[in-house]
């Protein structure tokens, strides 16, 4: 049984559910320190043929604080709209825009405020449209010991606890683990290396790594469950 583990963010690109579609149990970090300058409340969508960053606004707090403490500012009530608008702006001439947008919708105005639970809600509704139904298991409900593990050993205990015999890892964690520490407790070790994935962008040169909104946006399910198959195990 494989596992995969990552952190929550919002309208992921397609590496994430790569990673989600490809293990038999996927984990998702509620009690993780949120990181204010990395992807966990923002992302990037095509606007005028170029890459745009948006991001979801949190109430003033602690940056130290886990991502299950944080709180979605109440501006959201009025930014939502104007983010939706936006998408409008940006895909109501993309060729599955009709089908795609309800989906990107229900994710945005969900009336959760607190942000994991929000962005957890968001990938569940992301999931069933992509029609990938790998179990997701929420960090803090595992028996462990969250604050004193840290990094591998933490990550290993995760495999340990679930059962796992196989675990990967975002390309990017290559530096972060050791194959032979994950061997010595019988668990492989794999990281999963997305190919160049390149689709039509209007007419513009395409822009790569975005949001799944835009490969939602010109791509139809079926063209995505493909590309949920296209990567290299290493």
């Amino acid at each position: 049984m494989t596992i995969g583990i990552m952190q929550p963010y919002i309208f992921p690109y397609i590496g994430y559910f790569q990673l989600m579609a490809n293990v038999d149990k996927y984990v998702i970090y509620d009690n993780i320190q949120y990181t204010k300058k990395g992807w966990i409340n923002r992302n990037r969508i095509l606007f005028n043929g170029s890459d745009r960053l948006f991001s979801i606004p949190l109430k003033k707090d602690s940056d130290y604080k886990n991502v299950i403490d944080r709180e979605i500012s109440p501006n959201w009530e009025r930014d939502r709209i104007k983010f939706l608008n936006v998408i409008k702006a940006s895909y109501r001439k993309a060729p599955y825009f009709e089908i795609a947008y309800p989906v990107i919708e229900e994710c945005i105005m969900d009336p959760e405020r607190n942000l994991f639970r929000f962005i957890y809600n968001s990938i569940k509704i992301l999931n069933k449209y992509m029609e990938i139904d790998t179990e997701i298991i929420i960090s803090s409900t595992i028996n462990i010991d969250h604050e004193e593990l840290k990094g591998q050993d933490k990550v290993l205990k995760i495999c340990k606890e679930l059962g796992a015999t196989g675990y990967i890892n975002a390309i990017g964690g290559t530096n972060l683990y050791d194959k032979e520490a994950f061997s010595d407790t019988g668990i492989k070790l794999n990281f999963i290396k997305s190919d160049f994935i390149e689709y039509d962008q209007f007419s513009h040169k395409h822009v790569a790594w975005l949001s799944i909104i835009d490969i939602m946006m010109f791509n139809d399910v079926s063209e995505i469950k493909k590309m949920l198959t296209k990567f290299t195990l290493i």
